[in-house]
């Protein structure tokens, strides 16, 4: 683990500069940008082609698209536990989701004017759901769902093949319960050129969200603007605050459950106390041997984790502020202080009771978050993500003609005589 004294100006100099980092390879690049012209222009063919390079599985056309009896079988296969786990999860993330329902409205102005807003769904999304070793139940419910209350017609996703073809029953039993239209068995940057582009199996959608690698993420901000996309994600992370009152055993617990996405995920743990941070990597270590993912959680600590030292709870939420992390999670007294004055973060764990694993799984609010530091600039996925909003505009002619000499006069500044004149030819007495 590195240690980054941040009550030093090197120290600052060196949080800036992590959080800087740019997810960016340009070997990546160029092979994601192959990888969507030749899907654009084969279609299927370079599904199949892809998937035996990348996934080392033979799919035949007609099993680009998982049988609806295959569905309904790992949906009915579903352990009663498992089960019971999404009914619970499904009602926390339904509940918090209508809460960012918006309402169309408009505004009735004295003149006679009238302006609103339309809201309306977006028609088609695609999710992308990860293979690999872990099976992402919980990013088909945090996902669905959440377009589901929006009111998102068509929900299709895309996964790689695994286990010699076969997708991971308990991600299809949780596709069939979250209510998708269709699975297909496709992975990595073609996936998101399928739904980008559309081929004979897959359509076209309008906007692709969920997790992936940096050929994913690559491939999303490749395709962005002939398609939406939710965020451009890179590897994920999480940020502890941690002073003399936090449960270390707690603070070490969370570090590793990030640490064991993968070996770049990244650890801050922040503290004005040397000891703490001291006895929290002690912990780390001894903890990680006990559990499965050894090799993986051993080399996240080794090389993406940073132990940083902070003055004060004011630097502490300057350093949060500057790294913008996916998750944050605050083991302080001064907790209160801290969230008030966090102003970029995924999402905020608050107490020793909140770790970050609940945000994964039952709580509520979407595990689709920023990473990156693009806190800064974007938000957890919610339902606003599946809206578009429609501006509605409808003038009578009394409304008209008395605000048309502002309009006139803003036309005729910016030299375009023909949109002045369509409002002139309005208001002439003999027009009807």
């Amino acid at each position: 683990m590195e240690i980054v004294d941040c009550r030093a100006e090197k120290g600052l100099r060196r949080i800036e500069k992590i959080s800087r980092a740019a997810f960016f390879d340009e070997e990546v690049e160029s092979a994601v940008a192959g990888i969507l012209n030749k899907v654009r222009r084969m279609g299927d063919k370079a599904l199949i082609e892809f998937t035996q390079k990348f996934d080392n599985y033979s799919l035949s056309p007609a099993a680009i698209k998982v049988k609806d009896e295959i569905l309904d079988l790992a949906f009915s296969n579903l352990p009663k536990g498992l089960l019971a786990s999404l009914k619970f999860s499904r009602k926390n993330i339904e509940e918090y989701a209508k809460k960012q329902l918006k309402k169309s409205w408009a505004i009735k102005r004295k003149d006679g004017s009238e302006i609103g807003l339309e809201v309306r769904p977006i028609e088609k999304v695609g999710v992308y759901v990860p293979g690999g070793t872990a099976p992402l139940v919980s990013t088909v419910l945090m996902t669905v769902l959440i377009a589901r209350v929006a009111g998102v017609k068509e929900i299709y996703v895309a996964t790689p093949p695994c286990c010699g073809g076969d997708i991971n029953p308990a991600v299809l039993g949780a596709c069939r319960f979250s209510g998708v239209d269709a699975v297909f068995r496709i992975g990595g940057a073609q996936a998101v050129a399928a739904f980008a582009f559309g081929t004979e199996s897959i359509p076209r959608v309008d906007k692709i969200i969920g997790p992936g690698n940096i050929f994913v993420s690559c491939a999303k901000k490749q395709v962005y603007g002939l398609v939406d996309v939710d965020m451009v994600a890179g590897p994920s992370e999480v940020m502890i605050v941690a002073d003399k009152s936090a449960k270390i055993p707690y603070a070490a617990a969370d570090m590793l459950a990030q640490a064991e996405h993968d070996a770049s995920s990244r650890i801050f743990l922040v503290s004005d106390s040397v000891a703490v941070l001291e006895e929290a990597e002690r912990e780390a270590y001894k903890q990680a041997m006990k559990l499965s993912r050894k090799r993986i959680l051993s080399e996240s600590l080794r090389n993406n984790t940073f132990l940083v030292l902070v003055r004060d709870k004011k630097q502490a939420v300057d350093v949060i502020n500057l790294i913008g992390p996916e998750h944050l999670e605050i083991m302080s007294e001064d907790a209160d202080y801290i969230l008030k004055r966090t102003d970029n973060a995924g999402a905020v764990f608050v107490g020793d009771w909140s770790p970050e694993a609940v945000g994964d799984y039952i709580a509520g609010p979407s595990h689709v978050l920023p990473t990156g530091g693009r806190a800064r600039f974007f938000s957890a996925l919610s339902v606003s993500d599946f809206l578009k909003n429609i501006s509605t505009i409808r003038y009578s002619r009394d409304g008209l003609r008395k605000a048309s000499k502002y309009a006139i006069e803003l036309s005729d500044t910016e030299g375009l005589g023909a949109h002045g004149n369509s409002i002139k030819i309005r208001l002439k007495e003999n027009c009807r």
